[in-house]
């Protein structure tokens, strides 16, 4: 396992490279690197979102590095340089949202509790930010979480969300829950203009990504399959009511995007409305992906950072 690093987007120095495997015997491609200061804060651990892949968090790495943190990240099953699920590489799939949770458990008790120091806090995006909300009732791996644009509901368009929950069941169920979700391409998602993007202002970022893309295809994946958006529904409901009131074991802070185009904002409010320790701060003029915006909102997403991990 190795990781692919350009001169615009070279990885963070020091970085070592591991196979963390789960019970099931999947190779998840992770990765430490440590603080550029003597002295340790401790670990942030990088949670990527759907068809990401770890080398777009160099530069967030490198700024955490500097801040006194080692780093951890890793790659889901499925996407980047972890092994895949199907025959066809580029399918973004998953069967439940229980096998990402074994991913990261794979990866904290396998590469960070035992390579990086603690106190550990948590960094997810999108999908992983929902992946790491679903962890938070029942492990006490962090002391804080911040979580950007999380995945706790999409948004349907034109499609009713129970029309588009029963077709897809149906597929799933009659053995088509491989196929690709109509509308969505099999080339990897970010090949593709940037104008009209629906994820970054930051043309140059957006362009890093695409050349890293061209170079390594296979780090790619395309459009989700129905079996991804059964096992989502299924994982949005879970979080939404099971866990209602149960609480989570560290305080939350969610960094939301004014200008969002994937997920539903509207659903981070009404979880950090039933859950105590949550907080929200939203980035008016942001996309999806703070993290890989323009140098303002990255400035507004590192102060709110640097504030709430003080």
């Amino acid at each position: 396992m190795q990781l692919f690093e350009t001169p615009d987007n070279p990885k963070p120095r020091g970085t070592e490279i591991y196979a963390a495997h789960t019970r099931n015997n999947l190779r998840i491609r992770a990765m430490t690197a440590p603080p550029h200061t003597v002295a340790s804060r401790g670990t942030i651990v990088f949670l990527n979102g759907r068809a990401d892949f770890v080398e777009r968090y160099f530069e967030t790495m490198g700024e955490m590095q500097a801040r006194g943190f080692h780093v951890a990240g890793f790659d889901w099953r499925g996407q980047g340089g972890s092994q895949r699920l199907l025959k066809d590489h580029l399918r973004g799939h998953i069967r439940s949202y229980r096998e990402y949770d074994e991913d990261l458990r794979a990866v904290m008790e396998g590469v960070v509790t035992k390579n990086c120091p603690g106190p550990y806090y948590a960094l997810g995006h999108s999908t992983g930010g929902h992946i790491l909300l679903r962890s938070l009732s029942r492990q006490t791996w962090f002391k804080k979480a911040m979580v950007t644009s999380p995945l706790l509901e999409l948004r349907y368009g034109s499609w009713p969300k129970s029309l588009a929950f029963l077709l897809a069941s149906i597929a799933t169920a009659t053995g088509f829950g491989w196929c690709y979700l109509p509308g969505f391409k099999k080339p990897p998602f970010l090949l593709r203009d940037f104008e009209g993007n629906p994820l970054t202002s930051d043309r140059k970022r957006w362009e890093r990504d695409v050349r890293i893309l061209q170079e390594k295809m296979e780090l790619g994946v395309g459009g989700p399959t129905f079996a991804w958006l059964v096992a989502s529904i299924l994982s949005f409901k879970d979080v939404h009511t099971r866990r209602k009131g149960q609480g989570l074991n560290c305080p939350v802070m969610m960094i939301l995007a004014g200008r969002e185009f994937i997920v539903d904002n509207a659903a981070s409010h009404r979880f950090a409305a039933t859950m105590p320790g949550v907080s929200i701060v939203t980035i008016g003029h942001a996309m999806h992906e703070i993290m890989l915006e323009n140098d303002l909102v990255r400035k507004e997403f590192l102060a709110a950072f640097d504030s709430y991990v003080g």
